[in-house]
C-alpha cells in the first residue's frame, strides 16, 4: 500500500508489485553476472580516482541539453496550437528524470510527464500524449541515422562490427512498422480490429484513439517534425560526447566515434522496460560493447556506473521540486495562535 491523497492508503494493484519484483530480479541477476566478470577492487579504485572534470563536463552537458529536450517538447505542443513556458516544461522534465529513477526506464519519466501536464491543461491530454510519444518515435530516427553514420565512418578502421549492422537494420525495420502504424490512414482499421478492443479492457479505448488522431495531425506540421529531428539529433550528439566523458574519465582513450555507434544503440536500449531505470542492463551493454573495442571490463563497467552517476545527478533537480511541492503545503498552513 501507498500513501495517496490527503495522506490516504491505497493499495497497489498485485501485478504491478509482481513486475516490480521481476524487475529488481532481473537487474540484480545482471549485476550479480557482471561483478562475477570484473575484479571489484579495480573497478572502485577506477572510479574513485576518476578525472572529476570530465564528470563536471558530461553533467553539464546534461543539464544543458534537458533545455534542449523542452524546447522540442514545446515546438511539438506549438504546433498544435498549446504555448507552454520553456522553463515549466524544463521543470517537467527533470521532474520525468527523477521518477525515471524508481520507474521502469526513460517510459517512466515520459508517463509521469503527460500526467504532470494534464493537471494543468485537462483538455489537451491528447495533444499532450501524441507530443511525447512522438519525441519517442523522432528520437528513435535519429538515433538510427547517427548509428548508421557511425558504422559508415568506423567501417575498415574496427572488426566485429556486422552484429551492430544487423541491429540497426532490424530496429530500422520496427521503426518503419511503428511509423505505418502511428500515421497511416490505411492502418486505422487494424488498430481498431486488434489494439483497441484490448484498450477497452483497460478503459484506455477513447484514449488511444484520441492520441492516435492527434498523432495523425502532425502530418500538417512537418516543419515542426523537421525542427524536432534537427535538435534531437544536435542533442543526442552532446549527450554522446557527455558519455564519451565519463570514458575519459576513467581513463577509456577510445574515440568520439565509437561513443557515435556506442551512444544511440545505448539510448535505445535504455527505452526496454525490463528493469529499473535500465539497471544493469546499461552496465552490461558498456562492458559488452567497449570490450569489442580492447576496453578492459573493469573500465567498461566504471564508465557505465559514472554515466549512471550523472543521470543520478541530473535528477536531483525534479527530486527537489518533488520535495518543496510536498513542504510548501504545509508551510502556507496558517499556524494556531
Amino acid at each position: 500500500m501507498v500513501a495517496g491523497p490527503g495522506g490516504s492508503v491505497r493499495r497497489v494493484p498485485k501485478s504491478r508489485g509482481v513486475r516490480f519484483a521481476v524487475q529488481i530480479a532481473v537487474s540484480g541477476g545482471i549485476l550479480l553476472l557482471l561483478l562475477l566478470q570484473i575484479d571489484v577492487s579495480e573497478t572502485v579504485d577506477l572510479i574513485r580516482s576518476s578525472t572529476v572534470a570530465y564528470i563536471v563536463l558530461a553533467l553539464a552537458i546534461f543539464l544543458g541539453t534537458t533545455a534542449l529536450m523542452a524546447w522540442r517538447w514545446k515546438i511539438l505542443l506549438a504546433a498544435k496550437g498549446i504555448d507552454e513556458p520553456i522553463g515549466w516544461l524544463t521543470q517537467l522534465y527533470f521532474i520525468g528524470y527523477a521518477a525515471g529513477q524508481i520507474l521502469p526506464t526513460a517510459v517512466g519519466g515520459d508517463a509521469v510527464r503527460i500526467v504532470e501536464h494534464a493537471r494543468r491543461r485537462p483538455d489537451a491530454k491528447a495533444e499532450a500524449a501524441a507530443a511525447v510519444v512522438l519525441e519517442r518515435v523522432i528520437g528513435a530516427a535519429a538515433t538510427l541515422l547517427l548509428v548508421a553514420v557511425g558504422l559508415a565512418l568506423a567501417g575498415g578502421r574496427y572488426d566485429g562490427l556486422g552484429v551492430f549492422i544487423w541491429i540497426e537494420l532490424a530496429c530500422v525495420a520496427v521503426l518503419v512498422v511503428l511509423v505505418v502504424l502511428l500515421f497511416s490512414r490505411g492502418t486505422r482499421g487494424v488498430l481498431e480490429r486488434r489494439i483497441f478492443p484490448l484498450a477497452r479492457r483497460v478503459r484506455l479505448e477513447r484514449m488511444l484513439d484520441r492520441v492516435h488522431g492527434a498523432l495523425h495531425g502532425y502530418r500538417d506540421h512537418r516543419g515542426a517534425l523537421l525542427a524536432a529531428f534537427v535538435v534531437t539529433t544536435v542533442l543526442q550528439l552532446l549527450r554522446i560526447v557527455a558519455i564519451w566523458a565519463c570514458g575519459k574519465a576513467v581513463g577509456v582513450d577510445e574515440s568520439v566515434l565509437v561513443y557515435v555507434i556506442l551512444g544511440p544503440l545505448l539510448f535505445l536500449v535504455m527505452l526496454v522496460p525490463f528493469t529499473i531505470n535500465g539497471f544493469g542492463v546499461r552496465e552490461a551493454f558498456f562492458v559488452a560493447f567497449l570490450g569489442r573495442f580492447g576496453v578492459s571490463n573493469d573500465a567498461a563497467f566504471a564508465t557505465g556506473f559514472l554515466f549512471y552517476l550523472v543521470t543520478l545527478l541530473c535528477a536531483l533537480p525534479g527530486g527537489l521540486i518533488l520535495i518543496w511541492r510536498s513542504v510548501k503545503p504545509m508551510l502556507a498552513r496558517p499556524r494556531a495562535s
